[in-house]
């Protein structure tokens, strides 16, 4: 599925091809919450790297995370004018970004259920909205975003 995304002013506007589009994956860890989770989780989507074509490269920053006293891998690319998370993308698997689904203008297909991750992380601000048939994890779930989708059979 081709993703049309961008940030809030405009300056930052992207597509790619995305493999596992389905919005199912919230995710609670502090880093998320704080970097892209307005209603206290983020979602992400996944995509190929070689596909991905930006516009307004020159407005994006990228942050790296502290994990466990260690700086992450994982550049976090958002827009240096408004602060609109863009995508995720990690070195150690060079051929996949993935895209916050907050930054994509493209309609999303509705997943058949939601999976919420890392919940031990939330704040008690934060309602889940948890319902039936969804899945819930205080770490990380059993499955990858791939098998999921192909569980479900939503590969692209």
């Amino acid at each position: 599925m081709r993703l049309e995304g961008s940030c809030r002013c405009g300056a930052v506007t992207f597509n790619c091809d995305a493999y596992a589009p389905v919005p199912y994956l919230r995710c609670y860890c502090s880093i998320c919450r704080k970097t892209d989770g307005g209603g206290g989780y983020a979602i992400n989507l996944g995509a190929r790297a070689d596909s991905l074509e930006v516009r307004g490269a020159e407005n994006i920053s990228v942050y790296n995370a502290t994990i466990d006293g260690q700086p992450s891998p994982a550049d976090r690319r958002f827009c240096r004018r408004c602060g609109t998370a863009l995508w995720v993308s990690d070195p150690r698997w060079p051929e996949l970004i993935h895209p916050f689904a907050s930054a994509i203008d493209t309609p999303l297909p509705t997943p058949p259920q939601t999976v919420h991750m890392m919940l031990a992380d939330k704040p008690a601000w934060v309602r889940a909205d948890i319902r039936d048939g969804d899945e819930t994890n205080d770490g990380y779930p059993d499955l990858s975003l791939r098998d999921w989708h192909d569980k479900h059979d939503l590969l692209g």
